[in-house]
C-alpha cells in the first residue's frame, strides 16, 4: 500500500495483511515513523498471493525516487478501486 501526507508532501510504502487496520494505526499515531506526518490518505494498494510477493513489491516501491513513485501511482491507481481519493 501507499499512503500520502498532503500536509508534508510525503509518501509511505508498506505491506500488511489488513490494510484497513494498518491505515487506522498510521493515522492514530500508533506507528512511530508515520505519526509525525499524519493525516495520511490511502492512495494505492494491491493484494498479492503471499507475503513473499508482497515484500518484494514493497521493497521495489521503496527504492523508487519520489518522481518515479508518483509515476507508478499515476499509472496504476486507475486500476485500484479501493483507493481513497480524498
Amino acid at each position: 500500500y501507499i499512503l500520502y501526507s498532503k500536509t508534508h508532501d510525503k509518501y509511505y510504502v508498506g505491506s500488511t495483511n489488513d490494510v484497513t487496520a494498518r491505515f487506522e494505526r498510521h493515522n492514530n499515531g500508533h506507528e512511530n515513523y508515520t505519526s509525525k506526518y499524519a493525516l495520511w490518505v490511502l492512495i494505492w494498494f494491491t493484494e498479492k498471493e503471499n507475503r513473499s510477493e508482497a515484500v518484494i513489491l514493497e521493497l521495489k516501491l521503496k527504492n523508487l525516487s519520489k518522481v518515479r513513485l508518483k509515476s507508478f501511482i499515476s499509472k496504476y491507481s486507475s486500476h485500484n478501486e479501493g483507493r481513497d481519493e480524498k
